[in-house]
């Protein structure tokens, strides 16, 4: 009897059925995962195309690849300016989104964590589990908020080194003949050396095989949480384990040359915490991201755990966090001076003033030095308003099992719903940036000169030089969300900041750059930006320079 059924299942197995059985378990999928996503209320107004139904949320699916940046643009024009929230489609596995206007920016982000967390946001939009391994990112971001900061003093020679070296190895040292460059390869170049000079340290950040594989790492990072996102949840157990195939690979060739200095380090820091030892007696740890890491899980009791292995997935979210969002800020900022006219001496004027300001520290950045470099600073912060990488950068997830109700509008959001803040919106909005798809990269520093240029005795409101001060590109506000804003923004900024002002100033001071005829176009994919990574520059290093 067995055998007859058995003969008979495989003889239905016709290419039409399995074709056909393929279809109802794929739209089963769909339906199941639409079942399961966070429902809500009809009052909300939503863009895109069939509402809240079923048909209308699949076939926005797949219109979310082209057609999410011009949703949400619909949506900001149509309600956020008018301090209401719409919702927009998202990704296949992903619920609709909530797009909390400006006005309510504050509601949304003085909330505690345990009813709009971030960190199990940036989970689910990266797939943790699945891609880094089940490592909890909590611990990283724990000891870059507690020691980063604190170190930072001590840490800029060190990257002021790499800078100079990586970029001298990347551009070349001819003074005579132009060299045609990739710029985003020359970024990478520059970026995943000079970030882990405070990751790992010197000679191992000089590793081009490390620097590599933490690239490839980052690379797969991206690419497999867009392919996740296009499948439903019910999908993911069986596509995601042979995915992040890549991502373990690349992070066992970086292991291999990592594993001899984490070892080393544990070893050291544990004869030195026992006090047993008296070779160590005088003896520090090197101040980076492997030593900080070691302190802050023994603080925490997880001492006993740590191995190499621990300590090096650990870095991982650091190097994805650090390598792409820094390559592509710098790739934009040439991008946006190189296109603008020559005319208008845009590179001249960082010029003078990185040269006069590093001549009067002594040929050495330190924190102050940098800090007065504020013409530099704003052309870094204007690229960062107006070239994006993503249509938002600020997510929270709904936890409270009771949901949560909008305080200003009264809509309710229940346990799983996802909320956002538009970036580009915000950015692009001319009642907050007059003339705002013009590159002006004066457009911080103005205020913040006139102000430092008057009298002493004209200095008498101190709400204004809390103004000036604050139009530094640290500065988080609902107005400008490149680090998001809040408690949770983004805290490796002051490091970002201070590392592409060095990278600027070496450039500007010895290299020539050729002007762009125009600013190769970038591309919308989904939520986010393709940037155009062919775009190529011809350079040569300045005559008279060491």
């Amino acid at each position: 009897m067995s055998h007859r059924i058995s003969f008979k299942l495989f003889e239905s197995l016709t290419p039409a059925g399995i074709v056909a059985a393929v279809v109802v378990f794929t739209v089963s999928s769909f339906v199941v995962d639409f079942a399961r996503k966070p429902r809500y209320p009809d009052a909300l107004p939503r863009v895109g195309s069939g509402g809240g139904s079923f048909l209308g949320t699949l076939r926005n699916c797949f219109l979310f690849i082209t057609r999410y940046n011009s949703w949400v643009t619909e949506g900001y024009e149509k309600y956020s300016k008018h301090g209401r929230a719409f919702v927009v489609p998202s990704a296949p596995s992903r619920p609709q989104e909530i797009v909390v206007p400006r006005s309510q920016t504050a509601w949304m982000l003085e909330l505690p964590d345990r009813v709009l967390s971030t960190q199990e946001a940036h989970e689910d939009a990266l797939y943790n589990d699945y891609q880094f391994f089940g490592v909890d990112d909590q611990l990283p971001i724990q000891t870059i908020h507690r020691s980063l900061a604190r170190n930072l003093v001590g840490l800029i020679p060190g990257v002021q080194e790499e800078v100079h070296g990586a970029i001298d190895a990347t551009f070349g040292k001819d003074t005579e003949g132009w060299k045609s460059l990739t710029l985003w390869d020359a970024w990478l170049g520059i970026v995943p050396r000079v970030t882990n000079r405070i990751i790992v340290g010197a000679p191992l950040c000089r590793n081009q095989e490390f620097l590599d594989s933490q690239v490839a790492f980052a690379d797969d990072i991206i690419r497999n949480s867009f392919i996740l996102a296009m499948f439903p949840r019910i999908f993911q157990p069986l596509v995601a384990p042979f995915l992040v195939l890549a991502n373990w690979w690349h992070w066992r060739k970086s292991y291999r040359h990592a594993k001899p200095l984490i070892e080393q380090r544990l070893h050291d820091m544990a004869r030195k915490a026992s006090g047993a030892d008296p070779a160590y007696e005088d003896w520090q740890p090197p101040e980076d991201m492997v030593t900080w890491l070691i302190r802050q899980a023994t603080a925490d009791g997880l001492g006993p755990k740590l191995t190499a292995e621990v300590v090096s997935k650990g870095i991982l979210p650091v190097e994805f966090a650090a390598i792409h969002t820094t390559v592509m800020t710098g790739f934009n900022l040439l991008l946006d001076l190189l296109s603008s006219d020559p005319a208008l001496g845009y590179l001249e004027t960082i010029r003078e003033e990185t040269a006069r300001v590093f001549a009067e520290e002594s040929g050495a950045w330190t924190k102050q030095g940098l800090t007065r470099l504020h013409r530099t600073d704003s052309a870094i912060k204007e690229s960062m308003r107006l070239s994006h990488m993503a249509r938002a950068l600020t997510h929270r997830k709904v936890v409270a099992r009771e949901g949560v109700t909008n305080a200003a509008e009264g809509w309710h959001a229940p346990y799983g719903a996802s909320l956002m803040l538009d970036l580009v919106g915000t950015h692009r909005d001319p009642e907050l940036y007059p003339d705002p798809d013009r590159y002006d990269p004066w457009r911080f520093s103005r205020q913040r000169e006139e102000y430092e240029a008057r009298p002493a005795g004209e200095k008498t409101d101190p709400d204004e030089a809390v103004r000036a001060k604050w139009l530094g590109m640290v500065t988080t506000s609902a107005e400008y969300l490149p680090f998001s804003h809040g408690r949770h923004a983004c805290p490796g900024r002051f490091f970002v900041a201070h590392e592409l002002k060095m990278i600027l100033a070496y450039l500007v001071q010895n290299y020539e750059i050729k002007p762009l005829p125009e600013r190769p176009k970038t591309m919308w994919l989904g939520a986010n930006i393709i940037p155009p990574v062919q775009a190529k520059i011809e350079v040569r290093r300045r005559k008279g320079t060491v």
